[in-house]
Parts: C-alpha cells; sequence; structure tokens
C-alpha cells in the first residue's frame, strides 16, 4: 500500500484549514448576495451559517482524531457504512471540490479585472449572460498549471507557501479592521433587510436562504480531514484545527461583510458590480480598496492550494477501494504524491473554468447541496462509529454528543431547500439541476463500471493502514 508523506505542521495545517475556507468570493459576491438576501440575510445568515458548520465540525473532529487518514469522509463513511456509502459521499466531494477549483479558474482573472479592467478584452463566448474574455480565461488556466506545479513535487512546499501566504492575509484583514474602524467615516446602512429584496423578502426566510451559498463558503474545513494521512500532528491536535478553521473563517467573513456593510448604506453597495472593493473605493479609501483586493488575491491562492490538494486525496481514497480505477491511486515513489489524481484535478478544474464567471454562483449553490449531504451523512458515521468502537476512546471526544446532530438537521433542511423548486433556498432552472443531475448520473456510472474487486477487509486495511486494528 502506498502511504503518503507526513509533511504538514500543526501551523500550516491551521493555514490550510482556515486559508482553505476563506477564497475571494466574499469581494465581489458581496453585491449580489446585498441584492439578494440584504445585509441582515447575508451577515446572520453568515453568523447562523457558521455556527452550524462549527456543529458539524465536531463530528469530523473526533472522526479524523480516530482515522486520520487520506481522503477524510470517504474512510468515515467506508467505515460506518461500506463501499456504496463512501462513493456517494467521495463523488459528492470530488463535484464540490473540482466545482471550487473551476470556480477559481474563472474568479482569478475575473477580480483582477476589478483592479486592471482593461482585461475584458477579446470576447470569446457568452455563458450565463456573462462575456468569457480570453486574457480572464489565461489567467486561470495559468494560475491552474501553477497549483499544479506547486503540488507536484510534494505537499509540504504548498504547506509552507500557505502558511506564508495566510499570515500576510490575517495581517492585511487586520489592518482593513483597524483603518475603517477608526476612519469616522462609517455610514448608518439603514433597515438590514428590504421588503423589495430580489430573492426573499422576509427576514427570517432571507437568513434561512442565504445558508445555502453560506455552506458552500464555509465547506474548506473538510480540508483538515481529507489531507489528515500528512499532517504531523498529534491526533488529538488535529481533531481540534478542524473546529479552530470553522470559526476562525467564519468570523473573518462575518466581521469584513459587516464592514462592507457599514462603510457606505448596504443598498448602495448591492448597486456596485465588485461588492467589498468597490464599496470602500467610493467610501474614499482607495488603500484600503487596495488592501482587500490584495487579501482577495491571497484567498485566491490560498482556497485553490487548499482545495486542489484535498480534491486529489479523494480520488486517491476512492481507488484505494477499488470504486476508482487504480490509476488514480498511484503515488510516485520520491515524493509520495498522488500525481495522477493531481492531473486530473487539473483536468476537471480546467474542463468546467471554460464556463466563466457566468457559472460562478451555479457552481456554489450546487456544491452548497453536494457539501449539505455529505455533512449529514458524515454526522450519522459519527454517531455509527461511536456505536460500533464504543470500547476504543478517541483521541479527540466531542463533549456533548448533541451538537452535531443540531448541524446534521440544518444541512437537512438545506439540501431539500435546495432540491425542492420554488423555495427561498431551491437550485435555479435548468442550469444548476442540470449540473446536478449530469454529476449524479456520471457518479452512477462510475460506480456501475468501478473495478470493486479486493475484500472489505483488504480495503479496510488499505484505507486504514496503521489504525486498521483501531
Amino acid at each position: 500500500m502506498s502511504e503518503l508523506k507526513k509533511a504538514i505542521g500543526p501551523w500550516s495545517m491551521i493555514a490550510l484549514g482556515t486559508a482553505g475556507v476563506i477564497g475571494s468570493m466574499w469581494l465581489y459576491l458581496g453585491s449580489k448576495f446585498f441584492a439578494a438576501f440584504g445585509a441582515g440575510g447575508t451577515i446572520l445568515g453568515m453568523a447562523l451559517g457558521t455556527l452550524l458548520a462549527f456543529c458539524v465540525a465536531k463530528a469530523y473532529s473526533e472522526l479524523a482524531s480516530r482515522f486520520p487518514r487520506a481522503g477524510g469522509e470517504i474512510v468515515y463513511a467506508y467505515v460506518a457504512g461500506g463501499s456504496t456509502l463512501s462513493f456517494i459521499v467521495g463523488w459528492l466531494l470530488i463535484g464540490a471540490y473540482g466545482g471550487m477549483v473551476a470556480f477559481y479558474v474563472a474568479a482569478a482573472g475575473e477580480l483582477l479585472t476589478t483592479v486592471f479592467p482593461g482585461l475584458e478584452t477579446i470576447p470569446l463566448y457568452t455563458v450565463g449572460g456573462e462575456t468569457v474574455y480570453a486574457p480572464i480565461l489565461a489567467i486561470g488556466v495559468t494560475l491552474t498549471l501553477l497549483i499544479l506545479v506547486l503540488n507536484w513535487f510534494g505537499i509540504s512546499i504548498g504547506a509552507i507557501v500557505q502558511l506564508v501566504l495566510f499570515v500576510v492575509m490575517l495581517g492585511l484583514g487586520f489592518v482593513v479592521g483597524v483603518v475603517v474602524s477608526g476612519a469616522g467615516h462609517i455610514k448608518i446602512p439603514g433597515p438590514a433587510f428590504d421588503p423589495n429584496l430580489k430573492e426573499v423578502a422576509s427576514p427570517p426566510l432571507a437568513v434561512i436562504a442565504f445558508l445555502l451559498p453560506a455552506f458552500a463558503f464555509l465547506s474548506g474545513f473538510g480540508v483538515v480531514a481529507v489531507l489528515a494521512e500528512e499532517v504531523n500532528a498529534p491526533a488529538k491536535l488535529l481533531g481540534k484545527i478542524v473546529g479552530w478553521s470553522v470559526l476562525l473563517a467564519g468570523g473573518f467573513y462575518v466581521v469584513v461583510l459587516t464592514a462592507t456593510a457599514f462603510v457606505i448604506p448596504w443598498r448602495e453597495t448591492a448597486a456596485l458590480k465588485n461588492g467589498t472593493i468597490e464599496a470602500f473605493e467610493v467610501a474614499g479609501f482607495p488603500t484600503i480598496a487596495l488592501m482587500a483586493f490584495l487579501i482577495g488575491v491571497l484567498g485566491i491562492i490560498t482556497t485553490f492550494i487548499a482545495v486542489f490538494a484535498a480534491s486529489s486525496r479523494l480520488m486517491l481514497a476512492l481507488a484505494r477501494v477499488k470504486l476508482l480505477p487504480p490509476f488514480f491511486g498511484k503515488v510516485h515513489e520520491e515524493t509520495r504524491v498522488p500525481r495522477n489524481a493531481l492531473l486530473s484535478t487539473t483536468a476537471i478544474g480546467l474542463g468546467l473554468g471554460w464556463l466563466g464567471p457566468g457559472a460562478l454562483t451555479w457552481l456554489l449553490n450546487v456544491g452548497g447541496v453536494y457539501i449539505g449531504v455529505v455533512w449529514a451523512i458524515t454526522v450519522w458515521c459519527f454517531y455509527r462509529v461511536r456505536k460500533t468502537h464504543r470500547d476504543v476512546e478517541p483521541p479527540y471526544k466531542v463533549r456533548f454528543a448533541w451538537v452535531p446532530a443540531s448541524g446534521a438537521l440544518a444541512a437537512l433542511i438545506v439540501i431539500l431547500g435546495g432540491l425542492i423548486p420554488g423555495l427561498p433556498l431551491s437550485l435555479k432552472w435548468p442550469f444548476e439541476y442540470l449540473i446536478f443531475i449530469g454529476w449524479v448520473l456520471l457518479g452512477f456510472l462510475l460506480y456501475w463500471f468501478s473495478p470493486r474487486t479486493g475484500s472489505k477487509e483488504e480495503h479496510l486495511n488499505s484505507l486504514l493502514g496503521d489504525n486498521t486494528a483501531h
């Protein structure tokens, strides 16, 4: 069995987990979210989403400390429910993480247009009412290939880069917060909700409706579980890092969105194109706007690194139990890196990334449904494993066993709300439903034709390594 190298230190793992959640979407999607859900729906929805995600993360914390192996949720699902459940979890996660990679293929160049509008030249085609420009697409492709190179020779290089960029990003965020809070130019935002909102006028529904994109925003904490095999840290500390990642990232989002709502009246921000960056510019803080832009650039790179690495490890885990062809499970002998899986992740990102900015919210919303399903299943695995392994104390144990269940209940509500047409959370027809249905059908075909050879004992040995007896 090919083992991965333990090359990620505790601080780098915190950076991978937290920065894997903090991206750049909040910079320019803030305008769209304020227009659709109001400042109140967006900020309170993100706060509620953070709390619920933290409840789910507690289940991840205990399971990751029990089974610190590549693939995270795939491992837990196989131990608790077998191969079919494991494949469902893995395939949905590959769809969610692959969608995030594709998102950043499109988002990298789109973010740069806020400072360099001249990039919007040489139009190629239009998707979802948005034009895809050659320079913007080329930037996304180039960044994707650079991330591939960064991961090609070992995750330790990417982890060090991630830690440095994360520290710089937090430093910039601190400066932005201090300057804005002491500037004396804060505008009264007015009522937090508006009866004329695009999506939902009712304040409670606006908060609940924002949970779907909020879950997609916060989904990156699972990176810690997926990369657990490569973490050089005690299992108990690994469990704690999962929860820290959610709270740090969610708190960052809430603070920045709140500052954006106050720097100018949020209805004015809702009418802008580029959210936070443009709001600070309009408010007369060009330096702060530039800092926000730099945070966004760093956020793209750090999230890209984390999600890119995690997606490849998901493919590796499915290949270990013969649910994907052995090609995906091959590990390079010298670097201990699953290079074939990295190439496959690149192919998914580039294959979907050409859709451009018009598809950004499609991928985000569909990914939110995928993540909701995985969260609910993982919480079930938490209780199942507790029952089947009651005689083995985990290194990190959740004190209040009811906490993960509350997060799973919210995840189930979001799933139903996303899939049932006509509700505030429902996916948009036709594109989001078609993406969801197409991915499920493709997964069904892959599972039907997957090798599925070997016994369950052999698969557990491959998945769990030294933890098999445990």
